[in-house]
């Protein structure tokens, strides 16, 4: 096989399973998509993209993570989520993963509850911090769908235009 089709392929591979990491947060998808991008420009021997839009690529997938985790400290915290909460969200979280998609919806909640919870508040106060923790997510998972779009978009101008 020709090494270019292989990097198209290679590139390919990293796009699709970047773009379920998205919504995945098993999956690193902006990372993926970042790097589907580089090997997209390698398949063409960088004669298209260079180091400046690599650059900005790069750029982007940071400011997406670090979106990401404020949008979900910030989301947690406007809701009243304390220090015991927003770890309990990290725990459920990482133990949601195990239970597949229900329990990475469902985890960061339980887990924003029980820290709660364990930090004394009343049940209402608690289950409002584990909404805070969902809003934060969707909010983060929102700027993730965003910027991926937007590096897709730069890449894509860079190229073409």
């Amino acid at each position: 096989m020709e090494t270019t089709t292989l990097l198209w392929i290679v590139s390919a591979l990293l796009l699709i399973t970047g773009f379920a990491g998205l919504l995945l947060p098993a999956l690193p998808g902006v990372l993926l998509i970042f790097a589907g991008l580089v090997f997209a420009a390698w398949a063409e021997g960088f004669a298209y993209i260079g180091w400046g839009t690599l650059t900005i690529l790069g750029v982007l997938t940071v400011a997406a993570y670090i979106i990401d985790f404020l949008a979900g400290l910030l989301g947690a915290k406007r809701f009243g989520a304390g220090k015991y909460g927003i770890i309990g969200a990290a725990i459920g979280t990482v133990v949601g993963l195990v239970f597949g998609l229900p329990g990475i919806i469902i985890g960061p909640f339980i887990g924003a509850v029980l820290g709660e919870l364990y930090a004394q508040k009343d049940l209402q106060s608690a289950s409002t911090a584990g909404f805070g923790v969902w809003i934060g997510m969707a909010i983060g998972i929102a700027a993730r769908i965003a910027v991926a779009f937007v590096m897709v978009g730069v890449f894509l101008l860079a190229r073409f235009v």
